[in-house]
């Protein structure tokens, strides 16, 4: 080795390092809207499954908090019909976790899930 090779190694890791956690930070940034997307599809599934019985949003909405969606960011919305044997369109809507580096890709987005179901006689 020779003293103008000896601060190579150093030098390489100091330009390298940094890269590769910014790599590993969008790879965790990822996963937390993937995280947050499913965690929708949840919420709308449950909120679903409650409006079969009780068709109230106030209900569905209860429901879809109790399996993790964000209170502050998420809305419960229904269309269609509440009585027993109409069809009602159960949307759960929500904003992703704010995030530093990824966030600026997705700020207008708005994560979003529907289902249908038919509405059954009550308890």
């Amino acid at each position: 080795m020779t003293a103008k090779e000896s601060g190579q190694s150093t030098v390489e890791l100091a330009i390298g390092l940094p890269a590769v956690m910014v790599v590993l930070l969008l790879v965790v940034q990822v996963a937390v809207l993937a995280r947050d997307r499913v965690t929708v599809v949840h919420a709308a599934r449950a909120a679903a499954r409650t409006a079969l019985v009780t068709p109230t949003v106030a209900a569905a909405t209860r429901a879809a908090r109790e399996v993790g969606a964000n209170a502050a960011s998420s809305t419960v919305r229904f269309d269609g019909a509440t009585t027993p044997g109409g069809l009602l369109g159960v949307t759960v809507t929500s904003r992703p976790t704010q995030l530093p580096i990824v966030g600026r890709l997705v700020a207008g987005v708005t994560l979003s899930e529907r289902f249908v179901v038919l509405v059954e006689d009550g308890p």
